[in-house]
C-alpha cells in the first residue's frame, strides 16, 4: 500500500501509425491490438492482417520482423509454457488462428487455448477440441484465471446480456450478473492477485469491477460507477507506472479517455490520473519502449496510431550553478530565431540549454517533414488533376470504415450515438421517420442545424446536420425517444476526402425503446397480463420479441421456451416476456407496455398471415402504482420548470434593489443556482410535456381495454397536470 498520494506527470509520444489505409470495416471496433513485448519491443496486429514487431532505436520505430497481408485480426495475445517468459505470438483473424515465434516464423501450439467465436466457446488442448460451450448471448471476451496458481482450469466468459459466464467443461458452473454488458475481462494485478481468483471486469456503460472467483460462488469486491458519464471500457491492464511496487491499474475508454487508477490506503482503486485523447483507445499496455528506465503506458488508438505515455521528463534537471557554453552553430541558430541579434560568449544553464537544444532540434525535423509532406500533397493534387481531365478517367469512390455505437444509458433514458471515422469527418446528417428529440452533448463541438420537415406526407419528423470543425474523428449525439413510436434513425456521414463520398448507418428505433434487460423483478407489483396463442413457431415469436424490444439477441435461446426481464430506465417500470412455440406470456405494472406489445404484435402476425388468440388480465391497481412511480419525476420537474420561469424575474429585481436581503432564503436560493438550473432545464428539453404524454397515454390505454374512448376527457386531464396534486390525478383516473 502507498503511505502517501503520488502526483502522475506523463508526457505523450507517438511512434508510429498502422492500418491508416481506410478500407471498409463494420464489424471489429477494435482495430489494432499492442502488446508489450520481450524488452524494449512491441508487437502489434492491424486490420489488414499484418503482425509487426518493432523496437526503438534513437527516438525511430526499427522492425523486427512483419507478415504478409491476411485477414483482419480482432485479438492479439502472448503465450507460452508456464514459467516461461510468454514470446510466441496467438492471433486471431476471421475464422484462424495462428501462431508466430519472436522472429515471425509461423508457429502453431500449446497446452491449452481457450477461444471464443461471437456465440460459441471452444478449450483446444494439444490442438484437440476438448470442450465447447454455445452461448445464449453474444460472447465479449474470454480469460481463464492462472492455471499455474490454481489446481483447476477455470474459463469465464463476458457476454452482452450482463452475464459473466464461469465455466467447468462444458458446462456452466455458475454465472455472474454485472451492472452493464461487459466488454473486457482481466486477470488483476497480471496473475490473479493474491489469491490468483481475482477478476477484473469493463463494462460497455463505463463500469469497473473486480471479483473474486472461487470454486463455489463469486465474492464482489468492488466496483467502480461511472459517474462522470465518461465511454465504455474497452482495454485494462496492471502495470506499475507510479514505481513504487505496487501495480497501477491503466484503464482505455471508447470516448478517447486514458485512466490510471492506484491502490492507496484502500482496497478499492483511486483515480490519480486521467487524459484525453482525440478517438478510441483499443488496447493499452505498460511498459518500457521509448527510452531505458523511464516507464510509459503504450496504446493502440481507433484510427492505428501507436502512442505511448512516457514518465520521461520533457526537460532535464540540473544541479544550482551548472552552466553550459554553447558552441558557434547553435548561437547562431538562437540568433536566426530572435528579433534580437546575440553574440559573443552565450551561457546557459545545463538544464535550459538542454530544453533549448531540443526544441530546436524538433522545430527542425518537424519543419522538413512538414516541408516534405507539403511537397508530396502538391503533387498527388496535380497528379489527380490530371487524370481527372483524360477522357479515359475512371473515378472511383473510396471506401472508409465507421466505428459507430448506439446504446441505451440507463441513468437519463437516453440513447448515445457515437460515430468516429478514421480521417476527419466534415459534416452529419441525421434523419428519422419517427418523433425524436436531440439532446444537448457536452463534449460535442460541433454546429447543429435543423431544417424544416414535412411529417405528414412522408413521415420525416427530423433533419438535422451537424458540421464538425476541423479534425474531428469522433462525434456523439445524444437522443430521447417516445415509447410506442417506432421507426428508422439514419446518419449519413461524409468525411474530409476527395471526391466527396457518404455512408449511411441505420439504427432501429423499437416499440418499447426505452426497455433495458435485467436479471430479475419484483413479483409482488401489480401486474397486467397479456396472453398470445397461436399456430406460431418459437422463431416466429422470438422475432417479434426482437422487433419489439432492444438488447434481444437475434438468435432464438436453445431450448423449447426462453424467458427475459426488462426494466423501463425512464419510469421503472418493469416486463416479463415468457414464450415458447404456439404461447408467449407477457406481464408489466405499466397497462401502456402491454398496450403497445398488443398493438405490435397484432401488426407483425398479420404480416406473416398469422391468425392469434389475444387474451389480457387488466389489474387496476397497477394504474395507481404507475402514478406513483412517475409522481416523485413530475412533481421535480414542475419546481424545475417554476423555479427557471421566476429566475429572469429575480434578476431584474436584484438590479433594481442592488442587492438580494430583501428576498426570501427561497428565492435567494434560486438567484445562487440560476445557472445550474438552466443548465439542467436546458439539458432535458421537452421532458416535462414527455411525463405529460406518459400520463396521458396511461389514461387512454385504461380505458382502452375497457372498449371505452376517453380522449374528450384529455383537456380536464391536463388542466389538473397544470394544477397538479398527486391525489387529484388518481381521483380523476378513478372517477373517469
Amino acid at each position: 500500500m502507498r503511505a502517501a498520494a503520488m502526483d502522475l506527470t506523463l508526457s505523450r509520444a507517438d511512434y508510429l501509425q498502422r492500418g491508416s489505409d481506410l478500407s471498409e470495416d463494420d464489424e471489429v471496433a477494435s482495430h489494432l491490438k499492442t502488446k508489450s513485448y520481450t524488452k524494449g519491443a512491441v508487437v502489434i496486429g492491424d486490420q489488414d492482417g499484418v503482425v509487426i514487431c518493432f523496437g526503438m532505436k534513437k527516438g525511430e520505430a526499427v522492425p523486427v520482423f512483419k507478415t504478409l497481408p491476411g485477414q483482419k485480426i480482432s485479438r492479439l495475445e502472448l503465450g507460452g509454457a508456464l514459467n516461461t517468459p510468454q514470446e510466441k505470438i496467438f492471433i486471431a483473424a476471421g475464422s484462424e488462428i495462428r501462431g508466430f515465434t519472436k522472429r515471425g516464423k509461423q508457429y502453431i501450439s500449446g497446452s491449452d487455448l481457450f477461444l471464443s467465436a461471437s456465440y460459441i466457446y471452444n478449450h483446444y488442448c494439444d490442438c484437440k477440441d476438448q470442450h465447447y460451450y454455445l452461448s445464449g448471448d453474444k460472447i465479449n471476451d474470454v480469460i481463464c484465471l492462472p492455471v499455474e496458481r490454481l489446481s483447476r482450469t477455470t474459463p469465464i466468459l463476458a457476454c452482452q446480456d450482463r452475464v459473466l459466464r464461469v465455466l467447468q467443461g462444458s458446462n456452466v458452473m455458475y454465472e455472474i450478473e454485472v451492472p452493464g454488458p461487459p466488454t473486457v475481462l482481466a486477470l488483476h494485478n497480471g496473475d490473479g492477485g493474491d489469491s490468483g481468483e481475482g477478476l477484473l471486469f469493463g463494462t460497455s456503460d463505463g463500469r469497473l469491477g473486480l471479483i473474486q472467483i472461487t470454486a463455489s460462488k463469486p465474492i464482489h469486491k468492488w466496483e467502480i460507477r461511472n459517474d462522470k458519464k465518461r465511454g465504455g471500457i474497452l482495454c485494462v491492464d496492471s502495470f506499475d507506472i507510479m514505481g513504487d511496487g505496487v501495480k497501477d491499474l491503466l484503464v482505455g475508454r471508447d470516448d478517447g479517455m486514458v485512466e490510471v487508477y492506484c491502490f492507496e490506503n484502500t482496497n478499492e482503486p483511486v483515480l490519480r490520473f486521467d487524459q484525453m485523447l482525440s478517438e478510441s483507445v483499443t488496447s493499452i499496455q505498460g511498459g518500457c519502449v521509448g527510452k531505458d528506465g523511464y516507464d510509459e503506458i503504450l496504446l493502440a488508438t481507433y484510427s492505428g496510431w501507436v502512442t505511448g505515455l512516457t514518465t520521461e521528463p520533457t526537460h532535464k534537471e540540473s544541479g544550482p550553478g551548472e552552466e553550459l557554453k554553447l558552441n558557434q552553430e547553435m548561437q547562431n541558430k538562437i540568433s536566426s530565431l530572435s528579433s534580437v541579434g546575440m553574440w559573443g560568449c552565450f551561457r546557459l544553464t545545463a538544464a535550459a540549454a538542454y530544453d533549448l537544444s531540443r526544441a530546436l532540434a524538433e522545430m527542425c525535423f518537424c519543419r522538413t517533414e512538414l516541408e516534405h509532406l507539403q511537397l508530396k500533397v502538391l503533387q498527388e493534387r496535380e497528379n489527380y488533376q490530371q487524370s481527372s481531365q483524360s477522357s479515359q478517367a475512371k473515378s472511383t469512390v473510396p471506401s472508409f470504415s465507421i466505428n459507430d455505437k448506439f446504446t441505451l444509458n440507463k441513468d437519463d433514458a437516453s440513447y448515445s450515438l457515437v460515430l468516429e471515422v478514421r480521417t476527419a469527418i466534415d459534416n452529419v446528417l441525421i434523419q428519422s421517420d419517427v418523433p425524436i428529440d436531440l439532446l444537448d452533448v457536452d463534449k460535442n463541438s460541433a454546429v447543429v442545424s435543423f431544417s424544416s420537415c414535412d411529417s405528414e406526407s412522408n413521415d420525416n419528423f427530423l433533419l438535422a446536420t451537424y458540421r464538425c470543425q476541423a479534425n474531428t474523428t469522433r462525434l456523439e449525439l445524444k437522443i430521447r425517444s417516445i415509447e410506442g413510436q417506432y421507426g428508422t434513425l439514419q446518419a449519413y456521414v461524409t468525411p474530409r476526402i476527395q471526391p466527396k463520398t457518404c455512408q449511411v448507418r441505420q439504427y432501429h428505433i423499437k416499440p418499447l425503446s426505452l426497455h433495458q434487460r435485467t436479471h430479475f423483478i419484483d413479483h409482488d407489483r401489480p401486474m397486467n397480463t397479456l396472453t398470445l396463442t397461436g399456430q406460431f413457431s418459437f422463431a416466429e415469436v422470438h422475432s417479434w420479441v426482437v422487433f419489439c424490444l432492444p438488447e434481444v439477441p437475434e438468435k432464438p435461446p436453445a431450448g423449447e421456451c426462453a424467458a427475459f426481464y426488462f426494466q423501463n430506465t425512464f419510469l421503472d417500470t418493469q416486463l416479463e416476456c415468457v414464450y415458447r412455440k404456439g404461447e408467449g406470456l407477457f406481464k408489466s405494472d405499466n397497462i401502456s407496455t402491454i398496450s403497445i406489445l398488443k398493438d405490435v404484435l397484432s401488426k407483425e402476425a398479420t404480416k406473416r398471415k398469422i391468425n392469434l388468440n389475444i387474451s389480457y388480465e387488466i389489474n387496476e391497481v397497477s394504474v395507481k402504482h404507475t402514478l406513483k412511480l412517475i409522481h416523485p419525476k413530475l412533481e421535480y420537474q414542475l419546481l424545475l420548470a417554476k423555479k427557471v420561469q421566476l429566475i429572469d424575474a429575480l434578476k431584474e429585481l436584484q438590479v433594481h434593489e442592488g442587492n438580494t436581503n430583501f428576498l426570501i432564503p427561497e428565492y435567494r436560493c434560486i438567484l445562487e443556482e440560476a445557472d445550474h438550473l438552466q443548465e439542467e432545464y436546458k439539458k432535458q428539453p421537452a421532458h416535462l410535456e414527455r411525463l405529460y404524454g406518459m400520463i396521458t397515454d396511461l389514461f387512454i390505454d385504461k380505458f382502452k381495454f375497457k372498449g371505452t374512448n376517453v380522449k374528450t376527457k384529455v383537456p380536464v386531464l391536463l388542466e389538473i397536470l397544470d394544477s397538479y396534486d398527486q391525489n387529484a390525478l388518481i381521483s380523476f383516473f378513478d372517477a373517469a
